[in-house]
């Protein structure tokens, strides 16, 4: 087991997940304010699971014997328009769940973070496939009825 790649790949998703979740608890707030009380709130939830898989990635950190460490990530954009939110969500999901499948098989030789980092890939796969079914039934309803629903 290489301890110092299993930190290194735990360290840059918990600098980018906790920066995604920050993005996403104000994605949450916005989408409340504009009266889309069903849509704030799945984004603050899953701001807080975002930020649960944080945790358990520097208690793998520290279990490892690596030093977690708050690292700056890049800024995210905040959208009004809950739709152009959804796709720009899916569009990250399209580029970057095929990379984290990879980055975990890598990690075979480690167990206890291959489990986790699987966990996290299954976890992102389902806000894909979420936001892909979103995408579809704005198709099949229209606009202002899926806006509708998220009131």
């Amino acid at each position: 087991m290489n301890k110092a790649n299993s930190i290194q790949i735990l360290q840059a998703y918990a600098t980018g997940l906790a920066a995604q979740s920050l993005a996403h608890k104000v994605q949450g707030k916005v989408f409340a304010a504009q009266g889309y009380s069903k849509l704030g709130e799945k984004y603050a939830g899953h701001a807080t699971e975002e930020m649960a898989w944080v945790d358990k990635f520097i208690d793998r950190i520290i279990a490892l014997g690596g030093e977690a460490q708050v690292e700056a990530a890049p800024a995210q954009k905040i959208y009004t328009d809950p739709v152009e939110f959804i796709k720009a969500d899916l569009e990250v999901s399209r580029r970057e769940v095929p990379v984290l499948q990879q980055v975990t098989l890598s990690l075979a030789d480690d167990f206890a973070t291959y489990d986790l980092m699987r966990g996290y890939a299954l976890d992102e796969e389902e806000d894909w496939a979420w936001s892909e079914q979103q995408i579809e039934l704005i198709g099949k309803i229209g606009l202002q009825n899926w806006l509708a629903q998220q009131l």
